[in-house]
């Protein structure tokens, strides 16, 4: 039987055709760069070139130092709103916990509540039957009975009656205090709730800032100097990735996916075009994150929301190990993750103005790569 036809195996051409695909399909800045061809940098004018009177002016562009420079900034602004989405997704997935916390700690309060009204009725009906007899303990009125039939019977109900009572004050006891611990575990957890909206909007507001700052430098570029600006990043993508491929890696990674890798394969490739928005998790976009925990979701098997949390809390993977279906977790602050689909090859939601796309796995630097189903 043949591959799924969504599905990219080690060796075969068919991340080749995905990325000649997905490379026609998008605008030079919709891609993060591609490891399979070198690219081809177009020649800067030189500045002393004068333009014939016949020929429209020609923009001078800037010595690439100073668009590497511009390059670093813009790589600074989306990385940190890609932290910060991080700390956002973070608050997010805590609220929805913290929030399904309260509810079931309100449902346990009002049964907690319901009990205890039913105890202190049962309490309330012996005080009466009390009443009704003269006020006098069942023991007292033992020992003033004259028949020895009718005091051992009333013996046992004494007996009875004073475990009861006991168990009946115990009871009261623990529900009472499990009243109190519920209703502190609920403010504990709305004190949570809103130091995580708190962080929310604040993480928010950072995505915000760096994306409108990063905006307005790329505003700021010449049609030419944005297109240089590209060529710039692929140039650098494709020597980070040439680099890595020089090392051999590709000659010790011959694992194949398990059936759970190539349906998260499978699902990441059929979101290839969909944008870049960050707190997404589909299904008509997506940030790093939110379609790396949606591709193992399809496959059956949930994982953490954010990048930082897959490293925490997937079991790592060495390099030299990894399938397709794995997650490769990137920089030192695990603050963005993609899935490998072999062949040296990741699917990435990249970062705000991009979509979803293939790219090199070593075009960026590796923390280390974790196993979703190991």
């Amino acid at each position: 039987m043949g591959p799924d036809k969504h599905t990219v195996r080690p060796g075969g051409r068919g991340i080749l055709a995905t990325a000649v695909t997905v490379v026609c399909a998008v605008t030079v800045l919709a891609a993060p760069g591609t490891a399979f061809a070198a690219p081809s940098p177009s020649p800067s004018p030189s500045a002393s070139t004068s333009p014939s009177p016949s020929a429209s002016p020609s923009v001078t562009l800037p010595p690439d130092k100073d668009l590497e420079a511009v390059r670093d900034k813009l790589d600074k602004l989306y990385h940190d709103a890609a932290v910060a989405t991080d700390a956002y997704n973070a608050a997010e997935e805590a609220a929805t916990k913290q929030s399904a916390e309260i509810v079931e700690l309100a449902k346990k309060i009002v049964q907690g509540q319901r009990k205890l009204d039913g105890l202190k009725a049962r309490a309330g009906r012996a005080a009466a039957a009390q009443y009704r007899t003269g006020g006098l303990p069942d023991t007292a009125q033992l020992l003033l009975s004259d028949n020895p039939s009718q005091f051992l019977d009333g013996a046992g109900r004494v007996l009875q009656g004073e475990r009861a009572t006991k168990g009946l004050i115990r009871e009261l006891t623990q529900t009472q205090q499990d009243l109190k611990q519920y209703a502190a575990d609920a403010a504990d957890q709305w004190n949570k709730l809103e130091a995580g909206r708190k962080a929310k909007a604040a993480a928010k507001k950072k995505i915000k800032q760096r994306i409108a700052a990063a905006e307005k430098l790329e505003s700021t570029l010449e049609k030419k100097q944005k297109e240089r600006l590209a060529e710039l990043e692929r140039e650098a993508a494709y020597q980070a990735q040439t680099a890595w491929l020089d090392t051999g890696i590709l000659d010790e990674i011959d694992t194949k996916a398990s059936a759970a890798g190539k349906k998260a394969v499978a699902f990441a490739t059929a979101q290839i075009g969909k944008p870049y928005v960050w707190g997404a998790e589909g299904p008509d976009s997506y940030d790093c994150s939110g379609l790396t925990s949606q591709a193992w979701a399809s496959a059956g098997q949930p994982i953490p929301r954010t990048s930082e949390e897959q490293w925490k809390q997937l079991r790592h993977i060495d390099v030299k190990d990894m399938r397709p279906g794995d997650l490769i977790i990137y920089y030192d602050d695990a603050s963005h993750v993609a899935l490998y689909i072999g062949d040296g090859a990741i699917i990435q939601a990249p970062r705000p103005g991009r979509t979803v796309s293939i790219a090199g796995a070593g075009s960026m630097p590796i923390l280390g790569v974790v196993r979703p189903d190991a």
